[in-house]
C-alpha cells in the first residue's frame, strides 16, 4: 500500500527530480517508510513513488521499480494477494527474483505474458503507471472494482496523474478550475462519481480500466479512451449456481476463508475493522478461526442514542476472543476533525460517515499496519434494504403510474429555482422552502416521469434532484447511475440496482471514503468480499439464496451463524451513520455559518447564498432535517477555502 504520481512533459524542465519530490511529499502520508524518483529524459516521462512497507521490507521491494531487461518501469500502490502463486508459475517458466514483493511478480509476469495477459490474472487491489522504454508508451491502471485511486489528464502542456489530487497541485504547472458538472453530482450524491474530479480537465480512471499514452504522439489536452480489461457483468452469468442453499453456504465459507487467508499474510501487524454488523462480523469471524492468535478488532461509537454500534461489535468480539478496542467519539472529536476534512479527501466528499472512518483508522493504526474490512457484502449480497423498497415502489408506480402524475399535477404552482433568484434576496428563503416541499412531493411520488429503472433509482437516491440552488442548464456527466445497461446483467430489478450500485455507489463513495481515511493514517485497509472469486460467486447466486422475506445476505448471513448465535448479529441495519443533524444545530454550528458567510460565497459563482442559507434557518428550527443537503453544500464551501478551487 503505497502511493505514486508523475508526469509527461516534452520540457521536464532543469531539475525534474525535485518536481517529483514535491509531488510525493504531497501525498507522503500513503508512503511514510521510503521515496524514489525516476525519470526517463528522452521520453519526458517521470514517476515518483512513496511507500508504505508491507511485504519485503528490505529495498529489494523499493520504487519506482524497474523490469529484470530495463524495458518496464512502474510505480505501484495497492497489494497484489495472489503473487506466490504467480511468482511459483513464474520461476517454472524461468523467470528469477531478486526480492519477495509482489511488485517484482508484476513486472516479471508483465514481460512473460504481456500486460493484457497478465491483468486480469492479477487478484488484489492496485492502481499503477507502468512506462515502456521500448514501446515508448505509459500505461496507467487500476484494479477491477476501484479500491485504489489515480487522477489523471493535463494541465497545459503536461500531463500529470497520481494517486491523489494533491500530488497533481503540487506541480508548478498545476491551474486547477472547477468543473460544474462535478458540482452538480455533488449537491445529488455527497460524492462526485468516475470518471469526474472536481478539476476541469482531471479524470478518475474507472475500474477494471488502462488507458496508454503514446509518448512521442501525445496531444497535450488529448486523453485516449480508457479500455476495459474486465466487465463485471461477466459475473452475472446464470447456471453456475451451487445446487441448493447449504451447498452455496459451504462454498462461500471455504471461498472467503481461502481469500481471507491469503489477505492475513503480511510482515507487519494487522487487524481486522469490527462494527458488529453481518459483514465485518463475518470477516472476524473467519479471520479467527484461522489465526494462532487473537485477532485485534477495533470499533467506534457514539453516545448519541440511535448511532451507537459499539455495544454490538463488542459482544461480537467477546464470543470470538478477539482483542478488542473501542473509541467512543464526541462532538468534540468531529469538531476538531472536519477542518481537516478537505485535506484528507482533497475534493469535496460529503459522506458524513467520513468522520467516524478515519477516527477509527487513526485508533487501529496505532496498534497494527494493515486492517481487513468488511465492505462490499450489502451491494455483492442484496444488503441494502432500498433494494426491495425501490423494487416495489417502481412496480406500485408502473401499476399506478397515472394517477401519479395526475397528483404530481395537482401541486401548487411555485416559482423555479432562477425565478427565485430575480427576486430580491428578503423574497427568496420562503419561495425556496417552497420548492423545496414541491420537490419532496415529487420524490414521494416516486419519480413518476422516470422511463426505466434506473432512472427511477438515481431520482431515488438523489438528494437534491434538481439542485435549485445551482446554476441552470449545467449538463450531469455520465457516471454509473446513468450511462446505459450493458447486456449481460439479468433482466431482475434487484439484479439492476446492485449492478447500479457496484459501478457508482461502491467505488465512488464506500471505496473513496475508506481508501482516503485510512490512507490519511498509514493504514493499509484489505477487503476480502472484493476479491475476483467472491465477486463472481455472489453476482452468479440467484436471488432467492440472498433475499427471503425483505432481508438480505440470506448466504452470509448462514454462513456467520456458524460462527456467531443469531441473537448477537440479527437486527435492523444501522449503517456507518453519525449524528451530524445535531451537530451541526450544536457544536458545529459555529463552524457552518462562518462557511455560509458572504466572503466565502463570493469565491465562487455556483450556489445562491440567499437560497442555501434559507434551507440552513430551517434546519435549525429542527422542523425539518436538511443535514445531508447541507452537509454536501458545507464540504464544497470547506474545500473551496482550503484550496482556492
Amino acid at each position: 500500500m503505497c502511493g505514486f504520481a508523475g508526469f509527461v512533459s516534452r520540457d521536464v524542465g532543469r531539475a525534474p527530480e525535485e518536481t517529483l519530490e514535491r509531488m510525493g511529499e504531497a501525498i507522503i502520508h500513503r508512503g511514510p517508510d521510503d521515496a524514489g524518483v525516476w525519470v526517463g529524459p528522452e521520453l519526458g516521462v517521470g514517476l515518483v513513488h512513496r511507500r508504505l512497507a508491507i511485504q519485503d521490507l528490505s529495498p529489494a521491494g523499493a520504487q519506482p521499480m524497474a523490469s529484470a531487461s530495463g524495458r518496464f518501469v512502474i510505480a505501484f500502490n495497492g497489494e497484489i494477494y495472489n503473487f506466490r502463486q504467480l511468482r511459483s508459475e513464474l520461476e517454472g517458466n524461468g523467470c528469477s527474483f531478486r526480492g519477495h514483493s509482489d511488485t517484482e511478480v508484476m513486472l516479471n509476469a508483465i514481460e512473460c505474458w504481456g500486460l493484457e495477459a497478465s491483468l486480469p490474472r492479477f487478484s488484489g487491489m492496485f492502481a499503477f503507471a507502468l512506462v515502456d522504454l521500448r514501446e515508448r508508451t505509459l500505461v496507467l491502471a487500476r484494479d477491477r472494482m476501484g479500491e485504489k485511486p489515480l487522477y489523471y489528464g493535463w494541465q497545459n502542456s503536461t500531463l500529470m496523474f497520481g494517486s491523489e489530487l494533491k500530488a497533481l497541485r503540487a506541480h508548478p504547472a498545476w491551474h486547477g478550475g472547477i468543473e460544474p458538472g462535478a458540482l452538480a453530482l455533488l449537491l445529488r450524491h455527497n460524492v462526485i462519481p468516475a470518471p469526474i474530479s472536481i478539476h476541469k480537465g482531471i479524470f478518475k480512471l474507472p475500474p477494471a480500466s488502462l488507458v496508454t499514452f503514446c509518448l512521442d504522439e501525445s496531444t497535450p489536452g488529448s486523453l485516449p479512451e480508457p479500455q476495459r480489461y474486465w466487465r463485471l457483468e461477466e459475473c452475472f452469468r446464470e447456471g453456475r449456481a451451487p445446487e441448493s442453499f447449504e451447498a452455496a453456504s459451504d462454498q462461500l465459507e471455504s471461498l472467503l476463508g481461502s481469500v481471507i487467508e491469503d489477505q492475513m499474510v503480511s510482515d507487519v501487524p494487522l487487524g481486522a475493522f469490527l462494527s458488529g454488523g453481518i459483514d465485518s462480523s463475518t470477516v472476524v469471524a473467519l479471520m479467527q478461526a484461522r489465526a494462532n492468535q487473537n485477532v485485534k478488532t477495533f470499533s467506534i461509537g457514539f453516545d448519541e442514542p440511535g448511532f451507537n454500534e459499539a455495544q454490538h461489535a463488542a459482544e461480537v468480539a467477546r464470543h470470538l476472543g478477539t482483542d478488542h478496542t473501542e473509541l467512543y467519539v464526541t462532538p468534540d472529536d468531529a469538531l476538531s476533525l472536519v477542518p481537516r476534512l478537505p485535506e484528507l479527501y482533497d475534493e469535496p466528499f460529503a459522506d458524513s460517515s467520513q468522520l467516524p472512518t478515519f477516527l477509527v483508522s487513526q485508533m487501529t493504526r496505532k496498534h497494527v499496519t494493515v486492517a481487513l474490512s468488511g465492505d462490499g457484502g450489502d451491494e455483492l449480497f442484496c444488503g441494502y434494504t432500498r433494494y426491495p423498497s425501490v423494487s416495489n415502489r417502481w412496480q406500485a408506480r408502473n401499476s399506478a403510474g397515472g394517477v401519479a402524475r395526475r397528483c404530481l399535477a395537482r401541486l401548487p404552482e411555485v416559482p423555479t429555482a432562477q425565478a427565485i433568484r430575480a427576486l430580491a434576496p428578503s423574497q427568496r428563503g420562503r419561495s425556496t422552502l417552497a420548492i423545496r416541499h414541491r420537490l419532496k412531493a415529487e420524490r414521494a411520488l416516486a419519480s413518476a416521469s422516470a422511463s426505466d429503472l434506473s432512472e427511477f433509482y438515481r431520482q431515488s437516491v438523489s438528494f437534491w434532484n434538481e439542485p435549485e440552488c445551482f446554476p441552470q442548464g449545467v449538463q450531469e456527466p455520465m457516471y454509473g447511475l446513468n450511462q446505459p445497461m450493458p447486456p449481460g446483467v439479468p433482466a431482475d430489478d434487484l439484479k439492476t440496482l446492485m449492478w447500479r450500485d457496484l459501478n457508482w455507489y461502491l467505488p465512488d463513495d464506500i471505496l473513496v471514503k475508506v481508501d482516503r481515511a485510512a490512507m490519511a493514517c498509514s493504514l493499509e485497509t484489505r477487503i476480502p468480499m472484493l476479491s475476483p472469486e467472491v465477486v463472481s460467486f455472489a453476482l452468479s447466486l440467484p436471488l432467492s439464496y440472498n433475499l427471503k422475506g425483505g432481508v438480505g445476505k440470506q448466504v452470509l448471513r448462514s454462513v456467520l451463524y456458524r460462527h456467531v448465535p443469531r441473537s448477537l448479529v440479527d437486527r435492523p441495519k444501522q449503517g456507518f451513520a453519525v449524528p451530524v443533524g445535531q451537530w451541526l444545530r450544536g457544536p458545529l454550528r459555529p463552524w457552518a455559518e462562518a462557511l455560509l458567510q458572504p466572503s466565502v460565497f463570493e469565491k465562487q459563482d455556483y450556489l445562491d447564498r440567499s437560497i442555501v442559507n434559507a434551507y440552513w434557518q430551517e434546519h435549525l428550527t429542527g422542523r425539518e432535517d436538511y443535514s445531508a443537503e447541507l452537509w454536501s453544500i458545507l464540504m464544497f464551501l470547506a474545500w473551496l477555502e482550503r484550496t482556492g478551487g
